[in-house]
């Protein structure tokens, strides 16, 4: 579905916990998530720590929804 939305102009961030998966089914902007039971956050922190994690992810997927790619990038991971 990324794809069909990438071809209309609008840009996509796929935020996933497989990234070799990712770049398998031709992504253009991936960010890595945390973990495949909890891809925005980690229940062994605490609710502040949680908060900023995802907070971290989130700005992560904004900086790449900006940021102009010719080819598959996965973007630094935030944690």
């Amino acid at each position: 579905m990324y794809k069909e939305i990438e071809r209309a102009g609008i840009p996509v961030v796929h935020v996933c916990t497989v990234t070799p998966i990712s770049l398998t089914v031709g992504a253009n902007r991936i960010v890595p998530a945390v973990a495949i039971p909890h891809p925005l956050g980690d229940p062994k922190l605490n609710k502040g720590e949680e908060y900023h994690l995802r907070e971290k992810i989130v700005d992560e997927a904004l900086k790449a929804l900006q940021t102009e790619v010719t080819e598959q990038t996965v973007f630094d991971s935030v944690f």
